[in-house]
């Protein structure tokens, strides 16, 4: 990989490294999709509990609150490649666990709740090392497409997954763990082949001490411009939650069926795939911060017009803006955060940044059920799209360096800039 930026390619599949890596995340993204669904059925099927289901989202989650501190610490210590192969092994082995477990409807389901736990210590591991290798991949001046093409993936697979796990479950049953083994032994194999430079492999790390444990959260609070970037995105998922509430307002304020609902729900990740494709091709290089509380801000009143509408077409279309946007500012949030941090602190960076913004996405589901029980769901979207708007007027103040920054860091100026 050059340094010399006059011949460096533009598009990150010009770099054998990130090809092989960006496949390896469809298929990894892909299995977790159609596992997540599988699993959902298959243990109510098995246990006729809804309750069951909740335990099994819990011990999926939990994994990355107990380990945060030692997951990232793990990823900036050792091989990122090796880190992520481990996990997609005892991916493969969760997923062998749970074709078992739930083959036979009469046994008891508690061993699917091991695999799902040992699923979620997985992906606690692989989450931080998979986002900290990518800077390793290509060049810092076009981080930010393979950003793009990163999220791209994920909203792309995260689209089909839950399809094609459906389907398949209808097809062949339990079985379907099989095919979620597979594409998950793709993926390993794909990363078996990442070669990186000796420059870009890590060297050993300080020994393990609660220094280096918390050095994560203390490199976040001095650097303004990483703290108010992970904040702003925590407190406008955590606010700005009105999917959790589709079902209610689908039915009670559009009129709408389960399928119109359905359409609806993949309304964000349909904004998001095109503008990620489009962000790959045309990133945002100039005025980030600005765009950045812009965009945050176009969330918010997207989910106050999703809240006030009665039309689940005017619904669907403020939707897949909403979804637009929250792409470019998670692509502004990734790319800054990515950049700003060492290469020797981004694994510890990246689980923190982790385990904010899956916590916000679950307290947010439940903030917005809470806020609906107490004022009504369409009350409740309305005041999470002001609390959004409200935030991002705050953070304004709070985070001067942020809302000023212009250019990525290592950011190359180009005609296109001028």
């Amino acid at each position: 990989m050059t340094d010399d930026p006059t011949q460096q390619s533009t598009s990150p599949f010009a770099y054998p490294a990130f090809r092989l890596y960006w496949f390896a995340r469809i298929c990894s993204i892909l299995a977790l999709q159609i596992q997540i669904v599988a699993t959902g059925w298959r243990i109510y099927d098995v246990s006729g509990s809804a309750m069951a289901l909740g335990f099994v989202g819990l011990a999926e989650f939990l994994p990355s609150i107990l380990l945060v501190l030692i997951t990232g610490h793990v990823a900036d210590r050792f091989d990122r490649r090796r880190i992520i192969n481990f996990c997609q092994g005892l991916e493969v082995l969760a997923m062998g666990v749970l074709w078992f477990a739930l083959w036979d409807e009469t046994a008891p389901i508690w061993p699917a709740f091991i695999a799902v736990v040992i699923l979620g210590t997985a992906r606690a591991f692989e989450m931080p090392a998979a986002s900290a290798l990518v800077p390793n991949l290509v060049p810092r001046s076009i981080f930010p497409r393979a950003v793009a093409l990163n999220s791209s993936a994920w909203q792309g697979a995260s689209i089909v997954g839950p399809a094609l796990g459906g389907v398949l479950y209808g097809l062949i049953g339990h079985s379907v763990f099989a095919v979620s083994a597979a594409l998950f032994a793709c993926a390993f194999t794909l990363v078996c082949f990442i070669k990186l430079e000796p420059k870009a492999k890590l060297e050993a790390a300080k020994k393990i001490s609660m220094d280096t444990l918390f050095a994560g959260f203390r490199f976040i609070r001095a650097k303004p411009i990483v703290l108010g970037a992970i904040s702003l995105d925590l407190f406008a998922v955590l606010l700005g939650g009105a999917t959790a509430l589709l079902p209610v307002l689908a039915k009670d304020q559009f009129d709408a069926g389960p399928v119109m609902a359905g359409i609806l729900r993949a309304g964000p990740a349909v904004g998001a795939l095109v503008t990620g494709l489009i962000l790959a091709v045309r990133p945002v290089r100039r005025h980030v911060g600005r765009v950045l509380f812009v965009c945050v801000g176009i969330f918010g009143v997207g989910t106050i017009i999703f809240g006030l509408t009665t039309s689940a077409v005017v619904a669907g279309i403020a939707l897949i803006v909403m979804g637009a946007v929250d792409m470019v500012s998670v692509f502004i949030r990734q790319s800054l955060v990515q950049l700003e941090t060492p290469d020797e602190m981004r694994g510890r960076v990246s689980a923190v940044s982790s385990l904010f913004i899956g916590a916000s996405n679950q307290l947010g589901e439940f903030e917005s059920g809470v806020t609906a029980a107490w004022f009504g769901a369409s009350a409740a979207v309305v005041l999470g799209g002001v609390g959004t708007l409200a935030v991002v007027a705050i953070w304004c103040f709070l985070f001067p360096a942020l809302r000023t920054v212009d250019r990525f860091p290592g950011a190359v100026r180009s005609e296109e800039d001028k």
